[in-house]
Order: C-alpha cells, then structure tokens, then sequence
C-alpha cells in the first residue's frame, strides 16, 4: 500500500483473509485498496460482503471505527468525481450528507474535512468553509499517537487551509505532512489527490502542492549500443557522456519509477540509473529472456550480459510480450514498448504524478514498426512530452527496412463472448432467439466493421479480432449495452439471458484458413482469451493486464479498467490479473 501497488496489495489482503475472514482490519483494507484503485463497484460489493453498514463492535480503535463508518462515503464521493454536471453536482451533495452525518455522530476530522471538501464540489463554499475551520480545530487539539497520525493530521490541516485560502498555513503544513511520509508515497499520492480537487474547485494554481511532490514516472527507450570500434547508432565510444546525461535527467525530475525494456546500450543505462537509485525498475521483454540475451544484449560486446542479469534481478516486475519464441518477428518489440508505455500512465494515474519518455535517439526518422523513431511517435502521438538525449550515429544511419521481415504475428485486440442460459433453450426458441438476440449483436458488430478484421459464430459465441484495444473496449461495451436493452419477454426468451464478454490483447499468427478459406487468426494469445471469457461474470467485460495496459496508452480519458484480482482461468491454463472494463463517465 505505502508503494501504491494497491492491486497487489489487495490480493495479498485477501489471501490473509482465507485465513483470518472475520478480521475487520483486513477487511477494511481490502475495501480500501480497491477503492485507491479505481475498482469503485467491486469496493462497493465487498462493503455489502463484509456487512460495513451494520453495527460493530465498540472494542474498535476509534480511527477504525470512523474508517468503517465512512467508506460507505467515501465510495459515494469516487463515483460523484467520475460523474460531470448536475449528476456530478448531486453526487457530490450525497457523498457530503454521508460524511458529515459521520461527523456528527463521531466528532473526528477524517469524516469532517471530507464533507467540507465534498459541499464544496457540491458547490456549496460556505458551508464547505464552515467545516473546513472545525476540522482545522480538530486537528489542532488532537494528540497524535504514531507518526501517522502526525501525517494525517498535517495533511487536513492543509486541506482545510486550503479551502479557507489560507496558503501560508497550507505550505506550513505541507511541509509538515512532507517530512512525515518520505517513503509513503502513496500516502503523499492521496493527499494530493485531494487538494487537487480542491484547488480545481477554488480556482487554485496546483504548485501550491509542491511541498509534498511525488517523483516522476518515466518510460525509457532507445539504441542498442554498437561494439566497441564498429559503426552504429549509438556507438561505444559515447556510453559516458550517455550515461551521465541520463543521470543528469533522473536527477532533474527526481524520477522515481522506469519502464522499458532491457536491450544493451541506452536500455541497460538507464535501468542501472534507476536501480542505483533505489527507483522502481518495471521491464518489459518482448520475449523469454535467454533469447533477448542473444539477440537484444550480448551483441553489445563485453559485459553486457551480466550487466542484464543484474538489472533483471533488480527489477521491481517483468512482463513477457510473450512466452514464445522470436521467430525473427519484430512486432513483439512494439509490442513490449506499448505495454511499457501503458504500464507507466497506469502508474502514473495512480500516484498522480508526472508521466514522461526518456529517448536516447539519434534523431534519424524511419518508418519501421518497431524501434526508437516508433516508439517516440507512439508515445507523442497522446500528447506526451518525450526528453531525447542525442547519440552522434557513426557509419549508416538508417534502421533496415522491418517492412521487408516476413510478418510471423500481429498485434490485435480479441473479444470472446458467450450468452448464459442459451443451451438450455429448446429448439422451439432458436428463431426467437436468432432474430433477438444475435441479430441486434451482429448489427451492433456492424457499427464497428472498419475495425473489425475477423469475425465468427457458433450458436451463442462470438469471436471477434480488431485493430486496436480501445475500438475493441468501445465494441465490447455496445455489444452489452445491446444486451441489456433488449425486450427478452416480448421474444417469449428467458429473462436471465445474459452476456458475458472476456478481451485480450497480444500478437496472434495471420493465416489463411484451410476449412473456411479466409483469413483467420490463430496462437496462444487467441487460445488465452477464449479461456478467459467463462470466468467473466454475466454483464461484464474482463480484460487482462496487457489489454488494460493499451487501453491507458490509447484512450485514458473515456475508459477505465478496474481490477477485480488474479481469476483462473478456464480448463486450468493458468492464473492471471483480470480488470473489468468501464467508461469513466
């Protein structure tokens, strides 16, 4: 939780809850880990599981009790902040309500500044300023018991001075919260959060804020070094001034947390600057490591390997592109540099913080799919800044032509869907059901043929390969915007048909079908979602970790994924993090 690994964090609550289930401590940061999250619904379902709206013991330390009391709340404030307008503003109204109900019952300032803060999103600054000098006062006469309570009370201090536009006290107080949460980061990550919203609300430059920073959020690219005497894009004889060029840039944004990959040359620099100081290392490969070694690290000459080995075990996560072999296809590299990119603004929402691309370039522009110049224009492509720190390219400057590799895979996003409840229909109802139901589907599939490359059907499944994560996403929840407005009982159906929808999104073999003699998609990837889509609750889109991932770097605004936890898969082929997919507003 202090790293902000809040979906980490919840799996290990909930793994400690199999053994201690009545645990209110645990149970409260389960909750709380999927509502830091972003995972507002699958919060909210667990505060009904665990019963948080009815009476418990009055043993409870007091700061527990008010938590358990308030996040019924606070769960209402998270959906009036992914709300817009007069359904924003009403949300908003409630969530205030509920806190300073709790307030008054209670008499804490945790509850207390969340409903001033909450009437001012409400639009309500009076009364917002009223509570915010009682919480002020609260916190004032409060004693605290540990160096938490210390931090907390700094950060409502500032909270409430902030809305009463008291800035000396806001920075006098900042820098209190500040010196008691030097490695909380995500701790620091919720306080500015909240003043965030408060100086949105009040018209407040945020640099208010900087006493308590966060570091930055870095995703790194960049040439694979050339052997010592030999031409190249990055040759040997500049490995120093490169080196203390990045070191100068993480010092500057104070980064904290790197994701790329781990080829020799630029990729190894910056990873060794980032373990050297203490920063997260996040790698992304685009295949089995011993393979990369061979093809992305020992080219480098002398060295580089073991300089790879130690990275790797520095590394804070690996992620595979894939498990499988190279097979001399670049597209996995693209591949691994987009779920590096998607993995950093994933982070970097969650500790809102600042995102940026660190390109050890030489500036030459090509048209390859895969390497530097593609890596920079995908990331700038969002609207991101990318800082390029310069190589003098000696000898040929220009990338071979990876047009010209025979393409083994595609990068596709892949929806599987099935309809519960269709085999148990009898065979008097397949007419009804083939016009509505899987007609309305299909025509909804229509919408979306530009960016649909394959589809198919057998009874109620669909199969469904598309371009892109987001066209995909925007497809999967018409299709059960679809579902859901369909008239069943007019059609004589069942009223508990229902669908389910499980996306993925990874490099998938092209091929020309032999039976159906058209082109068809085929690999592991394909075989992963299908073994997804039965673990899908009814009226629900799960997404795995690399779909989410390229949603964040496609489309961040409009849709969200939420964790729901590490699901099991269908037929036993493994474990992995599943997310529901939504839209923010």
């Amino acid at each position: 939780m202090a790293r902000g690994e809040y979906l980490m964090a919840y799996d290990e609550v909930m793994a400690a809850l199999e053994l201690r289930p009545d645990d209110l401590a645990l149970q409260y940061q389960a909750v709380l880990a999927l509502a830091r999250a972003g995972a507002i619904d699958r919060a909210g379902e667990l505060v009904r599981t665990f019963g948080f709206d009815r009476p418990h013991a009055t043993a409870l330390a007091p700061d527990l009790a008010e938590d358990l009391a308030a996040l019924a709340a606070r769960l209402a404030k998270d959906r009036a902040l992914a709300s817009v307008g007069a359904e924003r503003t009403a949300r908003a109204r409630q969530a205030a309500e509920s806190y300073e109900a709790i307030y008054r019952r209670m008499g804490r300032p945790y509850t207390c500044i969340n409903a001033a803060t909450m009437w001012l999103v409400a639009g309500e600054g009076d009364r917002a300023k009223e509570l915010a000098f009682v919480a002020s006062d609260l916190c004032a006469r409060a004693t605290p018991s540990s160096r938490e309570d210390e931090y907390w009370l700094a950060a409502t201090q500032a909270e409430a001075s902030l809305i009463v536009g008291d800035f000396d006290a806001v920075a006098e107080a900042l820098e209190r919260a500040a010196a008691r949460s030097i490695d909380e980061l995500a701790v620091r990550a919720t306080t500015r959060k909240q003043l965030l919203l408060v100086c949105a609300a009040i018209g407040v430059d945020p640099s208010v804020l900087d006493p308590l920073s966060i570091p930055t959020v870095i995703q790194y690219c960049g040439h694979m070094i050339a052997r010592s005497g030999e031409r190249g894009r990055f040759p040997a004889e500049e490995e120093k001034r490169v080196a203390a060029e990045v070191d100068a840039f993480l010092d500057s944004k104070r980064v904290g947390f790197g994701f790329g990959s781990l080829g020799c040359g630029a990729d190894i620099l910056v990873a060794e600057a980032l373990v050297e100081r203490g920063a997260e290392l996040h790698v992304a490969l685009p295949f089995a490591s011993e393979e990369f070694k061979a093809v992305s690290v020992a080219t480098g000459g002398d060295g580089w390997v073991e300089r790879f080995e130690r990275c790797l075990a520095a590394a804070t996560s690996v992620t595979y592109a894939t498990e499988g072999a190279y097979l001399g296809d670049d597209s996995l590299f693209d591949y691994a540099a987009r779920l590096a990119m998607g993995h950093a603004l994933i982070r970097a929402r969650f500790l809102s913080t600042d995102v940026e691309q660190l390109a050890i370039w030489d500036g030459v522009v090509t048209r390859n799919s895969a390497g530097t110049a593609s890596d920079i224009r995908t990331w700038q492509a969002r609207g991101r800044t990318t800082h390029v720190i310069a190589t003098a390219a000696t000898g040929p400057t220009r990338e071979p032509d990876l047009a010209a590799v025979r393409e083994e895979r595609v990068l596709r996003a892949i929806l599987f869907a099935d309809i519960r409840g269709f085999s148990r229909l009898p065979d008097s109802k397949m007419s009804a059901f083939l016009d509505s139901v899987m007609t309305p589907l299909a025509a909804t599939l229509d919408r979306f043929a530009c960016d649909i490359e394959f589809r198919n059907t057998w009874g109620d499944g669909l199969y469904v390969v598309m371009r892109s994560a987001t066209r995909a996403a925007e497809c999967a929840l018409a299709l059960q915007d679809t579902m859901s407005d369909l008239d069943l009982s007019s059609a004589g159906l069942p009223l508990d048909l229902a669908l389910r929808i499980g996306a993925h999104a990874g490099p998938v073999v092209p091929a020309q079908d032999p039976v159906r003699r058209e082109r068809n998609f085929y690999g592991v990837h394909v075989t992963w979602t299908a073994r997804i889509e039965p673990r899908t609750p009814e009226g629900d889109v799960y997404v795995t970790d690399p779909f989410a991932a390229l949603v964040a770097l496609e489309d961040e605004e409009t849709l969200s994924c939420e964790y729901v936890g590490h699901i099991p898969t269908a037929k036993g082929y493994g474990t992995f993090p599943m997310y529901v997919l939504k839209r923010r507003t």
